[in-house]
């Protein structure tokens, strides 16, 4: 199989797996918070189909960067608009930096189990790459990011939604960042420590799996 295709497969997972989990964590959250926007909408659901974007698919099937459709919220059903926000916003990338540890302990798994599982092993390498990739993204506090709606909490309410006006013109300005390469260094930097933190607290596995092996 050319790297091309594997690349595309892999990618494939992002769009299959954590951008359904990442919108049906903020609908899901909100709905616990009181909010029923996103499941009266049908987005409170795994179903890849309910939160694809056609052009976020195809930028992160051919370029490695996508987006889905956002999970719309109404901060007004929420007791505390501020705290509701926040936390149904959080959910999303702790979703990812969730399904990132199991792909750890998954891929540590299948690694230390021999060459018969290397295929499975570098799969799920690439969900934690792929997944600590877009939690790390998404917590910028950046609008329309979910980390812009975080930082809400210590941001004056006017200000905040005054901002908020032009998150599509921010997220334009992000796009062409991104693509320029501005932002490489410092995602690197973010990624790489919270990918070691990921290694480090499933240490348990190595040992467990060094002990089983016979290492």
């Amino acid at each position: 199989m050319s790297d091309r295709i594997w690349n595309i497969l892999i990618h494939g997972l992002v769009l299959l797996t954590a951008f359904p989990i990442h919108e049906c964590a903020h609908a899901l959250t909100a709905h616990w918070l009181g909010d029923d926007t996103a499941k009266n909408q049908g987005r409170m659901t795994l179903n890849p189909l309910k939160h694809l974007d056609l052009f976020g698919t195809i930028f992160m099937l051919v370029g490695g960067f996508g987006w889905a459709k956002a999970v719309p919220i109404n901060p007004n059903n929420f007791k505390n608009r501020k705290v509701g926000m926040a936390l149904s916003s959080l959910a999303g990338p702790v979703s990812n930096l969730l399904l990132a540890y199991i792909s750890m302990i998954l891929y540590k798994v299948f690694a230390y189990s021999g060459i018969g599982f290397r295929e499975l092993a570098i799969i799920f390498y690439c969900s934690v790459l792929l997944n600590v990739g877009l939690a790390v993204f998404n917590l910028l506090p950046i609008p329309p990011l979910d980390g812009s709606r975080i930082f809400n909490l210590v941001l004056p309410e006017k200000l905040y939604f005054k901002i908020m006006r032009y998150e599509n013109i921010i997220f334009g300005i992000l796009f062409f960042m991104i693509f320029l390469g501005f932002l490489d260094a410092p995602l690197d930097f973010l990624r790489e420590k919270t990918f070691n933190i990921m290694n480090v607290i499933t240490g348990w596995v190595d040992i467990l799996m060094i002990f089983i092996m016979g290492y």
